[in-house]
């Protein structure tokens, strides 16, 4: 369910309201006593933002030197919660010039209280986009000093924004040169034994975008989604050549992607807001491209030796190479004296992380390389227990490479003027969690 707040109250560090605002009556007016009485005084802030009281729960959250405190006396969405409070306070640095403290609250409070009105009602959130509550409260907030002056414009028709389906997006943008950023950026997460079988992997991705359009736009993004490109070709009546398909898993998409005509046709329709965003997430589970192959051998020789291999091999094209390549192969904490060798880049043993850090700047695509080491260690008759065996660890980035297979198929651009558009794509596959057992 909603937050469905009962109070709000902004405290300064000793306790004092500096400003509160009651939705419901449910609740008593004396509750920010308990709140001191119970919490601030106990010295427990630090512990949970999340407090029951009698039969009221507390959810508070410091920001710079104020408390946000929200009274709820029924069971309420605690992560919505948090989330009105870090929108509402992007919202006051919006129209105070960058700074929300407490100095700022007092230089505000008859526009706090407008916009406390408007955000909440009855205890539930609603609006909190700044371009969009700009539009009828254009009062002006007291700025710091040190703040800098905003560059928003005023944007005609505020009926249109408030009401519309694009309150996102203003009306009147205007580029000279119109171009589209698109980014697809996965993160591969892999657990694999010492053999080199794959005990678990999936691939978490996100479509960010950078729009320069004039106008209002309708962009279309078409991917080589299986169950898009299979609506494609029956919406057409034809099949559809697209090469290899994937499926895609826990899609989560922008507020700005026409839901109604994602569901009929699967495709990703949108208006898309002026600037930097993130279109969409996802993620895969199966056909995952793994871009290395770790192949470790470890063999303890007595109490006091250990011998490390660790080949490592890259699987994607020829053509590519991975930037930024670090393998961490862990060993004993009584480890005494190493001797590396590697046949690309530099390796070294790592004391406070207790593992021997392989570094190896550009990694190309189809090639391999190997790590040599002996491992001296420091006998101990305390230390009986084995040792463990923590998993390698990877870190690396891969750029035109994607672990899933996605592709964008087209990027389509339609505005009511006609102008040309310059559209690019880029694509990057970093490590996770990427680790292999020894």
């Amino acid at each position: 369910m909603p937050v469905a707040a009962s109070a709000i109250y902004f405290l300064n560090l000793r306790g004092d309201v500096l400003i509160n605002r009651l939705y419901r009556d449910d609740v008593g007016g004396n509750m920010v006593d308990a709140f001191r009485l119970h919490i601030m005084q106990t010295k427990e802030l630090g512990t949970c933002p999340v407090r029951q009281i009698g039969g009221c729960s507390f959810f508070y959250m410091r920001i710079s030197n104020v408390y946000i405190v929200i009274v709820v006396s029924s069971n309420a969405n605690v992560a919505c919660a948090f989330k009105f409070v870090v929108e509402a306070v992007n919202l006051f640095k919006s129209y105070f010039g960058g700074a929300f403290d407490e100095d700022a609250i007092r230089n505000n409070f008859v526009l706090i209280y407008e916009l406390l009105d408007e955000i909440m009602d009855f205890g539930y959130p609603q609006n909190l986009s700044p371009e969009i509550l700009k539009l009828y409260i254009t009062q002006e907030g007291v700025r710091s000093p040190f703040s800098s002056k905003p560059t928003d414009k005023p944007v005609p028709n505020a009926t249109l924004q408030v009401t519309g389906a694009v309150g996102w997006r203003r009306e009147g943008l205007a580029y000279k040169k119109n171009e589209v950023f698109l980014d697809i950026v996965e993160s591969v997460n892999l657990l694999m034994s010492s053999k080199g079988s794959v005990l678990r992997c999936d691939v978490t991705g996100k479509i960010l975008m950078k729009c320069f359009l004039s106008g209002m736009p309708d962009l279309k993004l078409g991917l080589n989604d299986k169950i898009g490109l299979e609506k494609e070709s029956e919406l057409k009546s034809r099949p559809t050549k697209s090469g290899k398909t994937i499926e895609l898993d826990d899609v989560t998409f922008h507020q700005c992607v026409n839901l109604t005509r994602f569901n009929s046709e699967k495709t990703v329709s949108f208006v898309p807001p002026d600037g930097e965003f993130e279109l969409m997430k996802y993620r895969i589970t199966e056909g995952v491209n793994l871009p290395f192959r770790v192949l470790p051998t470890i063999k303890e020789l007595g109490r006091t030796r250990m011998e490390v291999n660790v080949k490592v091999k890259s699987v994607f094209g020829a053509k590519m190479f991975a930037l930024g390549v670090v393998i961490k192969v862990p060993v004993p904490k009584q480890t005494a004296k190493t001797s590396v060798q590697v046949t690309s880049g530099r390796a070294k043993y790592n004391a406070s992380m207790d593992c021997l850090m392989w570094k190896i700047r550009k990694f190309p695509g189809q090639t391999e390389a190997t790590l040599s080491a002996e491992v001296e260690l420091i006998s101990t008759i305390a230390e009986k227990k084995s040792w463990t065996r923590p998993p390698i660890q990877m870190e690396f980035q891969v750029p035109m490479f994607t672990a899933s297979g996605l592709r964008v198929r087209f990027l389509k651009v339609w505005e009511k003027s006609g102008y040309n558009t310059v559209e690019w794509v880029r694509y990057i596959t970093k490590a996770g969690s990427y680790e292999i057992r020894c």
